[in-house]
């Protein structure tokens, strides 16, 4: 069982025969081949910049990605699976991937009012199941931050009929892995397993337990505050959370996005598992979730599956809205003095929500600003020609309601101020006169050329079937996302970041030394 949370799970031991380390050897080998010889494959210099950032945030620092939030630290413990038991022949291995880019999204609702999005998938072996709920961060009391990633953490500590230890055994033994996650607008809980129908169906119904008769254990639930209270120690001697962290409080003052989703000190000490049932038992309902489903089965079966899922939860009544954050008035300056030779530097202001018409021009704009990597303006002057910066960029974070757009880099003390008003001058200039066609037709070539690859697993689709459901984008995203992409010309995103970007009232958080006359000098 695998956690895509904050919190740790029993460490497993793996344990390979020779055997079994040969075939890992040579299907590594094989994909590795196979990729390198595809038609325009190439590794993307940033994920942030195009649509491999899923959820929120998926939202999150372009360095320290995550597909889902910038502020939450997640751990993946891969649990041991045996391809001897499962993989006759290498000829499986041909398979692991979609040999075609045409995905066809089904939809219906179940009779409870949960979204089901559905593709086929008979290419791989698999089935993957995403629950994805409206029960983020957002969702917390005001008084209770931390809530919410508590409440998704411990649904997988143990059901009515299998405590921790015997998920994670059980799913071991069937090459299955558990994923959960939560973020600032969502929360997931997620199932992958090999799509042979006995096995599948091993793995569902304990999976069906999990999400419906949640336990909440009291040992579990100290443990995880244990593991949050610790973060928050570690918390004050991160520069970048720390600088993170102010940027979101200043630009969401009053509005549910800005506290700490991960708690403080004063709430985890008031968090009690009678607020967790409570949680649970309001946004982990029917109404309130998107059933993804992708793999190695027809309608009928996916229409099975979901109807399980839909029967096993209350049908509730789904999340209100969220409030629009109010719009910045003033720029505001923030510095956080900090025992370093480095400095750190947030600057940005609010963004757009998913869905917004602006969001491809935005997208290749950020390309070309500072999403690009090496070939970015940010990076290329900044970094490459002045020598200012370790690392430098930029990036849009589309969530519910306006997400936050962001800039940031890293320094020495004594260049801070120089490299910070470059970057925002460098903003400037190209938010007034938009980018040279070379740059345009070269951050196309980049997006669309790796678009492909971005949905060639179906852990990435069924990751885009939750991303469409939730946000309620049109079932044709995938479909109409490169085609949009290659419409967009100089005057769409000169536009979209002069209507989009309030340059008047930035937010800069700076993080190092205060006093650098002395380093100036040396």
């Amino acid at each position: 069982m695998a956690n895509n949370s904050p919190f740790k799970t029993t460490e497993q031991r793996q344990r390979f025969s020779r055997k079994t380390l040969n075939i890992i050897i040579i299907t590594v080998s094989i994909m590795i081949v196979l990729f390198y010889n595809m038609p325009g494959a190439k590794i993307p210099d940033s994920f942030t910049n195009n649509d491999t950032k899923l959820t929120e945030e998926v939202l999150a620092q372009p360095n320290d990605k995550e597909l889902t939030e910038a502020d939450t630290q997640q751990q993946t413990k891969a649990k041991p699976f045996s391809p001897e038991d499962h993989l006759s022949s290498l000829a499986l291995i041909a398979q692991a991937t979609p040999k075609s880019h045409n995905i066809d999204i089904q939809s219906w609702n179940t009779t409870k009012g949960a979204q089901v999005l559905f593709v086929e998938a008979p290419e791989v072996p698999m089935l993957d199941v995403r629950l994805v709920f409206n029960a983020g961060g957002a969702r917390d009391p005001k008084t209770l931050p931390g809530l919410a990633l508590l409440t998704n953490g411990m649904i997988t500590e143990g059901s009515k009929t299998h405590n921790v230890d015997e998920i994670a055994a059980h799913f071991e033994s069937l090459g299955a892995v558990l994923d959960n996650g939560s973020y600032r607008d969502m929360a997931t809980i997620s199932l992958r397993t090999l799509s042979e129908k006995n096995l599948r169906q091993k793995a569902l119904d304990v999976f069906y337990g999990i999400i419906s008769t949640p336990t909440f254990p009291e040992d579990s639930f100290q443990r995880l505050l244990k593991q949050l209270t610790l973060g928050l120690k570690h918390e004050k001697q991160n520069p970048k959370q720390l600088v993170s962290r102010q940027f979101y409080q200043s630009l969401y003052p009053e509005h549910p996005y800005g506290h700490r989703i991960q708690g403080t000190d004063d709430s985890l000490k008031n968090i009690t598992l009678s607020n967790l049932k409570k949680f649970y038992s309001k946004y982990y309902v029917s109404s309130n979730m998107v059933i993804a489903i992708t793999g190695n089965i027809q309608r009928s079966e996916a229409k099975n599956i979901a109807n399980s899922i839909d029967n096993a939860l209350k049908q509730g009544n789904p999340a209100p809205r969220l409030p629009t954050p109010t719009a910045l008035a003033n720029k505001q300056d923030h510095f956080i003095e900090f025992p370093s030779s480095q400095s750190h530097v947030l600057m940005g202001t609010l963004g757009i929500k998913r869905g917004d018409d602006h969001w491809y021009a935005l997208v290749l704009g950020n390309e070309i600003l500072g999403g690009g990597g090496f070939g970015s303006r940010l990076t290329k002057t900044i970094r490459q020609d002045k020598g200012l910066v370790y690392s430098v960029y930029s990036y849009f974070s589309p969530m519910a309601v306006n997400g936050p757009f962001m800039m940031g880099l890293q320094t020495k003390n004594a260049s801070r101020q120089e490299a910070s008003e470059l970057m925002l001058n460098i903003l400037n200039d190209f938010a007034s006169q938009g980018p040279t066609e070379k740059e345009l037709t070269e951050a196309k070539q980049h997006l669309l050329g790796n678009f492909p690859l971005n949905i060639a697993s179906n852990s990435r689709i069924v990751d885009y079937l939750g991303l469409i459901g939730f946000y309620h984008l049109p079932l044709d995203y995938l479909e109409t996302y490169p085609k949009k992409l290659e419409k967009v010309s100089i005057a769409d995103i000169k536009n979209a970041f002069e209507k989009t970007l309030n340059r008047k009232a930035l937010i800069t958080v700076a993080l190092g030394q205060k006093d650098i006359t002395e380093e100036k000098a040396r």
